[in-house]
């Protein structure tokens, strides 16, 4: 329980995040739960590793910092091809999608694997009552083939470091003269909710435009799993009603850019994603990085 480590209840917790659970790796690494929900990944689109083109992995910082997770996941899945890493924080799964969807229309690959995989845990400071309670760890994966089901897309970069950041830990050098990172991560909370909030309704807004749709047409709204309260916050100014946006926050926490993908298999598993509806993606996190898109099933 959190609350035995800070000062915190669970209703503090539920009330200003919807958080009630969410998971945390104990002797598992971040390499097992990716390489887990790469293979059910291609169980389910009935693809053999060997048939993948390309493996694209994001996290923010997989079990090493070299070799990649993807280098990795290709090996323990048996596949040959390109794989590599990026970092786009929270927006990664919008990026990996945008990414995916160059390579398939360049010509240079036909059966990409997209791998979303965090472990926040690693990176908080459990005695900030603030952000430790915010963060679960997790994995999804995608797999990609050229195809007309994505019918907008954008991406975004504004660059700062003030707020939302997690230092990195080095090797001490004779030579270093730079000043210590904190490595734990640290966020302006109010000011992020404020980024994220006008970053989902302006992307939003924009890619629905670009597809020719509007709120009524889209099935479901699967958001970024971040806080509560800027789905709700966002809810009213793009037209949507409850029932529309999709909701794990409750049980997962933010996994980061894991989020997305792992609330899109329970989706797929619960049936309320059918062939044929429309539904959007929207994402936001450090860099400061946002991401959207319009999808038809």
């Amino acid at each position: 329980m959190v609350s035995e480590i800070v000062d915190t209840t669970d209703e503090w917790i539920t009330s200003r995040t919807g958080i009630k659970t969410r998971y945390v790796s104990t002797t598992e690494t971040l390499l097992d739960l990716a390489v887990e929900a790469s293979k059910k990944a291609l169980a389910s689109a009935g693809i053999e590793s060997k048939d993948l083109d390309m493996i694209i992995c994001s996290t923010i910082k997989g079990d090493y910092v070299t070799p990649s997770m993807a280098c990795l996941i290709q090996r323990d899945i048996e596949a040959k091809c390109p794989s590599f890493d990026f970092n786009a924080a929270c927006s990664g799964f919008v990026y990996g999608l945008d990414m995916a969807d160059a390579y398939i229309r360049a010509g240079k690959a036909e059966t990409i694997l997209l791998v979303s995989a965090e472990a926040m845990t690693r990176h908080i400071d459990w005695t900030d009552r603030a952000t430790c309670v915010l963060f679960g760890d997790g994995a999804g994966a995608v797999v990609l083939k050229k195809g007309d089901g994505l019918r907008s897309i954008k991406i975004t970069a504004k660059g700062d470091d003030k707020l939302l950041v997690i230092g990195s830990v080095f090797s001490p050098s004779p030579f270093a003269k730079q000043p210590q990172i904190d490595p734990a991560f640290r966020m302006n909370g109010g000011e992020v909710f404020k980024f994220a909030v006008s970053s989902v309704i302006k992307d939003v807004k924009q890619v629905m435009k670009e597809a020719g749709v509007e709120a009524k047409d889209i099935a479901m709204m699967v958001p970024h799993q971040a806080n509560l309260r800027v789905f709700q916050a966002a809810r009213d100014k793009l037209g949507f009603t409850d029932e529309q946006i999709a909701n794990g926050i409750d049980h997962y926490g933010n996994t980061s850019s894991a989020s997305i993908p792992l609330l899109l298999d329970e989706l797929m598993e619960q049936g309320r994603l059918v062939k044929g509806d429309l539904i959007v993606l929207t994402a936001f996190g450090g860099g400061l990085t946002t991401g959207a898109c319009v999808i038809k099933l």
